[in-house]
C-alpha cells in the first residue's frame, strides 16, 4: 500500500470497520443460525445458556450486575415469559420468549444498518446506496489505494453483495424495504434465501472449485495446522463428525444437499432444545413445567453474573431491562 496521509488512512479504515461487506468468514450466515457463538457445555460455563436466553448484548449487561440485581431482573422476565399468568413457565412459553429474544436482535440490527445505509431516508436501502456506502472508497481511488490482490478481492465481494441483494429483492427493483433488506443482511431466516446460502457457504470452503466439500477442506475451514503440530483433539472430533453426520451418503464429501442438512437442518430448531434444556436442568419435582423459585434457584444458568464467576468488581448498569 502506498503511503497515505494519516487522517485520510484512519478515516478509510473507519469506513472498512462500519460498512464491512456481508460474506466476511467470520460472520458467514449460518454461523448465526445457532442461539450462541459459545460451545454449549455447562460443565464448563453458562455463556451459551445466557445468550440463549437473554441475547448476546443483554447478556453482556446481565455479566455487571451483582447476583442480587441479576436475580432480581430475572424474576422480571419471568413474569413476561409467563403469558397466561399461571404461575408457571412452559417450554412452550419459553421457547416463545427464546424466539421473541432472537428475532428482536434481528431487528434491533436491522434498525442500526438502515440509519447508515439509508441516505435519503425513505425507509429503504437501494444497491447504490449500500454499494456506495460499502466500497465507494475502492471505487473512488483504486489506483491509488489498493493493490492488485486487495482490488480483486473487494471485486469479488461486491459481485457477491449484488448477488445477494438482487436475491433478497423480491420486486427486482434493486431498492430493498426493510424486509429484503433485513433478508439481504439474514439470510438465514428466510426460506427464499436459503439456497443462496448453501450457495455462498460451499463456495467459501470448496477451494478447489468441484462443487462438493471433501474432510479436508471442511477441516480447513475451521482450523490450520502450524508446521508439523499434531492436531488437537477437538479437531479429531470434528472429523469423526463429517465421516458420521456431514456426510450422509457415505461418499467421502458433502454435496449441495448434505451442506444445506448441515447449516439449515430441517429436523433440529436450536430454540426448541435449548428451552427444553432450561426445562430440565431447573425443574426440580419434575412436573415439565417451572416456577419463579425453580428459576431462581438455578438464576446462574438462565442469566449470571460476572461478579460470582471471576470476583471481579464491575461497574454496574442499572437501566431496566
Amino acid at each position: 500500500m502506498k503511503p497515505l496521509h494519516v487522517f485520510l488512512f484512519l478515516a478509510l479504515y473507519a469506513s472498512w470497520v462500519i460498512c464491512k461487506p456481508t460474506q466476511e468468514k467470520k460472520g458467514r450466515v449460518h454461523h448465526n443460525k445457532d442461539l450462541s457463538d459459545h460451545q454449549h457445555d455447562d460443565s464448563k460455563d453458562f455463556q451459551y445458556d445466557h445468550e440463549a436466553f437473554l441475547g448476546k448484548e443483554e447478556s453482556k449487561t446481565f455479566d455487571q450486575l451483582t447476583p442480587e440485581e441479576s436475580k432480581e431482573r430475572l424474576g422480571k422476565i419471568v413474569d413476561k415469559i409467563d403469558s397466561d399468568n399461571d404461575t408457571f413457565v412452559t417450554a412452550t412459553e419459553l421457547l416463545a420468549w427464546i424466539k421473541f429474544v432472537h428475532g428482536r436482535w434481528v431487528s434491533e440490527d436491522v434498525d442500526k444498518q438502515m440509519l447508515l445505509f439509508d441516505k435519503n431516508k425513505d425507509a429503504s436501502v437501494s444497491w447504490e446506496e449500500y454499494s456506495n456506502q460499502t466500497y465507494g472508497h475502492l471505487l473512488a481511488g483504486e489506483e491509488e489505494f489498493y493493490d492488485i490482490q486487495d482490488k480483486d478481492t473487494y471485486r469479488k465481494m461486491m459481485k457477491r453483495d449484488e448477488r445477494r441483494f438482487k436475491h433478497a429483492d423480491k420486486d427486482g427493483d434493486m431498492i430493498a424495504t426493510r424486509e429484503e433488506f433485513t433478508a439481504f443482511l439474514h439470510p438465514e431466516e428466510f426460506d427464499y434465501m436459503k439456497d443462496l446460502v448453501v450457495t455462498e457457504t460451499l463456495e467459501d470452503i470448496d477451494k478447489n472449485g468441484d462443487g462438493i466439500v471433501d474432510v479436508n477442506e471442511y477441516i480447513s475451514d475451521m482450523y490450520s495446522a502450524e508446521g508439523d503440530e499434531p492436531e488437537p483433539d477437538w479437531v479429531k472430533t470434528e472429523r469423526k463428525q463429517f465421516l458420521d453426520f456431514r456426510d450422509l451418503n457415505k461418499d467421502g464429501k458433502m454435496d449441495r444437499t448434505e451442506i444445506s442438512q448441515w447449516i439449515l437442518p430441517h429436523d433440529y430448531d436450536h430454540s426448541d432444545i435449548e428451552a427444553k434444556h432450561l426445562i430440565y436442568e431447573s425443574d426440580k419435582d419434575r412436573d415439565e413445567k417451572l416456577t419463579k423459585a425453580e428459576i431462581l434457584d438455578n438464576w446462574n444458568m438462565f442469566v449470571g453474573s460476572q461478579a460470582t464467576n471471576y470476583g471481579e468488581d464491575l461497574t454496574r448498569r442499572h437501566d431496566e431491562f
